[in-house]
């Protein structure tokens, strides 16, 4: 019988053989074991709403069974089958995903598999250098795209970019974050600007025409920065005006977690040229992806590019279940529901407590804004900490953002339920008292 190691032991082991570089969330930190839909279990039983989603990455929940029975029905009748040879679910699930982003746009026919996001944002800036003919690109500050080392040039934090040669051409522009704006500046001023600044960059700091411009819809590790209405279209249409892409990362804001619609940047009304995915797509499963248009992929044509476990069946029979679940349990507009149950109760919230600057965010892809002071904004960072370790003594592991680690990230699985939603508004309070 394998013995159980004390969350003492795993700790010393980490240290003796994980990266140093190796993260933990909390002072004392917990050991999970077991997960059921939107709950998880520690090593002692205690049971825990995930309202963080083992980082926005459980979408339909932890174990969701019927998720599990088809992957492990195709693992026990084949494990694993490249892509240099036929099998039928990677086409079936390529097929599936073509039907769902036609919402997003209609052209989007054409997707490849990758294991992670990282491997999905290289390979979306692959497709557009090579369909576009320049290698320069524009991202937005907050951003994150991954830890590779185009993905790492992309992202707009210094947090998250080590010291190394980035690669060359990656320009940033002004995110849509209207809660630290200029005060003189209404949002529609504010996106203006933004624009403005595109533009500028375009004309000023690239040859001229760009490859593509890259945005999350929402932004996740940047502290859940949600634009204003009009802000992707304004962007969009400078992007396009200088012969570029637009590419949508969805792997935090895909499937359903904005509520209503089933990838984020819908609820802005462009079209996107590349989409990316990841996390949610698989509900735990190692798979990510692309899709984008049979014009756009036709540049692929003759060039080789091949990962050895994307589009594997098991992976693919787990992210076609995850369709069919999202469907069935119409879990997209559950998201819309239960997240405005939360929003509304966190809104009381900052009535009565003035460290709150704000509440946003779409579906269950929520955040909360902790500050020092309502008037200067001086982020709180030790006061999320304290919360995150408060709750989570209470049963509610949440999740924290931005660059200065004061937002509050709340994005558990999409089969939460209203109760749940209440339960997370309560703890969140008792843990804001506590940490004051």
């Amino acid at each position: 019988m394998e013995k159980k190691l004390t969350s003492v032991e795993i700790g010393n082991k980490r240290k003796e053989y994980l990266l140093p570089s190796t993260m933990t969330y909390y002072r004392n930190p917990v050991t999970i074991v077991k997960g059921e839909m939107q709950y998880v279990y520690d090593d002692k039983g205690k049971k825990y709403i995930d309202a963080f989603s083992a980082v926005v990455t459980i979408s339909v929940g932890h174990c969701h069974p019927e998720v599990l029975d088809r992957a492990i029905a195709q693992m026990k009748e084949l494990q694993h089958m490249t892509t240099l040879y036929y099998h039928p679910k990677i086409v079936q699930y390529a097929e599936k995903m073509a039907k769902v982003a036609n919402n997003a746009n209609p052209d989007l026919k054409v997707s490849f598999f990758t294991n992670s996001g990282s491997e999905a944002t290289e390979l979306a800036a692959l497709l557009a250098k090579n369909y576009t003919g320049t290698h320069e690109f524009v991202a937005l500050r907050h951003s994150f795209h991954g830890r590779t080392l185009m993905a790492m040039t992309l992202t707009g934090q210094s947090l998250w970019r080590h010291s190394l040669p980035y690669v060359f051409g990656v320009h940033h522009i002004p995110a849509g974050y209207t809660y630290r704006k200029p005060e003189q500046m209404t949002d529609d001023q504010f996106v203006d600007y933004c624009a403005r600044e595109l533009e500028e960059v375009i004309k000023y700091q690239t040859c001229g025409k760009i490859a593509a411009l890259i945005a999350e819809p929402i932004q996740g590790f940047g502290g859940v920065i949600c634009p204003p209405p009009n802000y992707f279209k304004r962007i969009y249409d400078v992007v396009k005006k200088y012969g570029g892409l637009f590419i949508s990362d969805e792997v935090q804001t895909g499937f359903g977690r904005t509520g209503d619609k089933f990838f984020g940047i819908e609820h802005w009304g462009v079209k996107p040229d590349i989409i990316t995915m990841a996390k949610g797509i698989g509900n735990g499963i190692p798979l990510g992806g692309i899709i984008t248009t049979s014009e756009i992929a036709k540049s692929m044509t003759g060039k080789v590019h091949f990962n050895t476990y994307g589009g594997n069946p098991v992976s693919m029979a787990q992210g076609e279940a995850v369709l069919d679940v999202i469907e069935k349990y119409k879990y997209a507009e559950n998201a819309r529901v239960v997240g405005q149950e939360i929003v509304n109760g966190m809104k009381k919230l900052m009535e009565k407590y003035s460290v709150i600057g704000e509440v946003r965010g779409k579906g269950l892809m929520l955040g909360v804004e902790l500050v020092k002071n309502p008037e200067t904004k001086e982020p709180a960072p030790q006061l999320t900490l304290d919360i995150m370790e408060e709750a989570k003594n209470e049963g509610v592991l949440l999740g924290k953002g931005a660059m200065a680690g004061n937002v509050i990230r709340i994005k558990p699985p999409l089969c939460t339920t209203i109760e749940d939603a209440k339960t997370i508004v309560s703890v969140f309070e008792i843990a804001l008292k506590r940490a004051m």
